[in-house]
């Protein structure tokens, strides 16, 4: 018998059909990313102009307390683990570049190679991502407790921003936690490598110094505490923003902190990418 209903597709035109779907699903991706990409850079404006405005005009201000508590709270809570994590990567860097550049009688040149991973990369970096889990989830979980709760809505009722009085301090306590514990991991990563260079690979603590010295400069320090504070923007806006728009309960909460840690992790390696590849076409490297 015959197919009648017109709801079925015809066989020829199903794989017509299956790339409808997908150019639908594409597009329907792309809107929802540009969508978040322009909150997260709605809220970063907004954020910045709070600031400007608490600098110009002293009758404004964004909660200096507010802002100690997070950097305390943030801060303080990450520098076990960053200094850690900086520690072991030191050490791994060593032993693993260690038998190549020997086979070449170039040994010495770890602490060269190591300085520069360091400073210019893995010190922003790893400290970014370990901070991602601890401020970038508390703040999306506290911010979104707190819209679940209606707390926000009770800010508004009394003419109080919440980007100014919410998102603003912990802009700020975000970004300078983050350059502090970069530096602190560029130390203690340098002094890992330091630590195996002297000890398991017997180059001289002089020799290994001036390597290390006479690599860097002020360019590899700049490129990292720039990286530092870019990353640190990222990882404050994106937790108040997907902290402000939880909805449906705890449910809602949990989704916005997991999602916080996603998109900061994937947002900080995406700009770290740009930045070195703009940083090598204009030759800081």
């Amino acid at each position: 018998m015959q197919n009648t209903d017109s709801n079925v597709t015809p066989f020829y035109l199903k794989p017509l059909a299956m790339l409808g779907r997908l150019g639908f699903s594409a597009v329907k991706i792309a809107t929802d990313f540009l969508d978040y990409m322009g909150g997260v850079w709605v809220l970063v404006i907004s954020a910045l102009r709070w600031i400007w405005r608490s600098i110009t005009l002293p009758k404004i201000r964004f909660g200096r307390p507010a802002f100690y508590v997070q950097l305390v709270r943030l801060g303080a809570q990450s520098v076990g683990v960053i200094l850690l994590v900086s520690f072991c990567i030191g050490l791994i860097l060593a032993l693993q570049m260690a038998p190549p550049l020997e086979e070449f009688g170039q040994v010495e040149t770890v602490a060269n190679i190591i300085a520069v991973a360091i400073v210019r990369e893995l010190g922003p970096l790893i400290s970014a991502i370990v901070l991602t889990g601890f401020a970038g989830a508390s703040i999306a979980a506290e911010i979104g407790t707190m819209a679940v709760n209606e707390e926000i809505e009770a800010l508004e009722a009394h003419a109080l921003n919440p980007i100014r009085f919410l998102v603003v301090p912990r802009l700020i306590a975000t970004v300078v936690a983050l350059l502090v514990l970069a530096i602190m991991a560029d130390l203690i990563g340098l002094f890992a490598g330091y630590l195996i260079g002297i000890t398991k690979l017997q180059i001289p603590s002089a020799i290994y110094i001036n390597n290390t010295i006479n690599q860097l400069d002020i360019a590899d320090f700049g490129t990292g505490l720039f990286k530092a504070c870019v990353f640190g923007i990222l990882i404050g806006s994106i937790s108040c923003y997907n902290g402000l728009r939880v909805s449906g309960g705890a449910a809602g909460v949990g989704k916005a902190t997991t999602n916080t840690v996603v998109h900061s992790i994937v947002a900080i390696i995406f700009c770290d990418l740009i930045f070195t590849a703009i940083f090598f076409a204009i030759g800081w490297t």
